[in-house]
């Protein structure tokens, strides 16, 4: 039931991750006020690979492997409810013919009641994923777009660019790539605040 966490560009993340206007100087003009913009030459551009981006981001895998985790628990308790069903309709079209008519009706009515459970149970569980998955691409849009903003104050950069496969930006020089030195700031972001859990306490009972 993996509904594919790490297709590429599921994000949607826009062609230009972080723009800013940022003072500039220089020894024959003054400091650039805020909302004058820039002038091209002045300006400092790079990119990231956005599939790379997000699926080697730390944050974005574990998450991804505990939401996939939960849609197999789903499917395992899925298919045990529909075994059930299935061996109740069975047991039916086995005995059906010694009840009475109304009895026959009854257990008919009966059995399209839980097979429409059944679907509507299907169908909340898939919504749950698909709410998961929802809220997990919006919390990584967040955090890339926030990482970004601070890289490209502490790099001097006025724009980064998103590529992604028939997006907008076609090309793009590799060295402007800044791909590799994003994703290991953002897990070193991560994994600095991540709390490691607490080794087992030791057996302190004496031996007799």
């Amino acid at each position: 039931m993996k509904k594919g966490l790490l297709i590429v560009g599921l994000l949607g993340l826009a062609t230009v991750f972080y723009s800013c206007d940022k003072n500039t100087t220089s020894e024959s003009a003054s400091t650039a006020e805020a909302g004058q913009g820039i002038a091209a030459g002045d300006m400092k551009v790079a990119f990231v690979y956005t599939d790379s981006v997000i699926n080697k981001y730390d944050f974005f895998k574990k998450r991804s492997e505990e939401i996939t985790e939960k849609g197999r628990k789903f499917e395992g308790d899925l298919q045990s409810r529909a075994r059930g069903f299935e061996q109740e309709v069975a047991t039916f079209q086995q005995t059906g013919g010694s009840l009475t008519p109304n009895q026959q009706r009854a257990k008919q009515e009966e059995l399209m009641q839980k097979e429409q459970n059944l679907m509507t149970y299907r169908n909340n569980l898939m919504q749950e994923l698909s709410t998961d998955e929802s809220a997990l691409y919006s919390e990584v849009y967040e955090q890339v777009q926030a990482y970004l903003k601070d890289y490209a104050k502490e790099n001097d950069l006025h724009l980064i660019l998103s590529y992604t496969r028939g997006g907008a930006l076609w090309y793009a020089t590799d060295a402007i790539d800044v791909t590799a030195s994003v994703i290991e700031g953002l897990n070193k972001k991560f994994n600095s605040t991540t709390t490691p859990a607490a080794p087992a306490a030791a057996d302190t009972t004496a031996k007799k």
